[in-house]
């Protein structure tokens, strides 16, 4: 499965995708992204002019205002 890094104050989305197998990273800093599938932000971090630089090719998944169903589905759709 795949390797995903989120925000540690998601304890709810990570363990769903724990439970689908998937390798989880707490994101703390952007080295803690660097070798992974995928990452998930809570977006309560999100930069006042708007302007984000990212430091991963694989996407990232905002999960502010989601169920963790939701980011687990947005996961899946964007790592198939």
């Amino acid at each position: 499965m795949a390797r995903i890094a989120v925000e540690e104050n998601l304890t709810d989305i990570k363990t769903a995708l724990m439970e689908m197998g998937h390798e989880i990273i707490d994101l703390r800093t952007e080295r803690d992204a660097a070798h992974c599938d995928c990452c998930v932000i809570s977006g309560q971090d999100k930069d006042v002019m708007g302007m984000q630089t990212t430091s991963i090719a694989g996407p990232v998944i905002n999960a502010q205002g989601q169920t963790s169903e939701d980011v687990c589905q947005a996961v899946n759709e964007k790592l198939s």
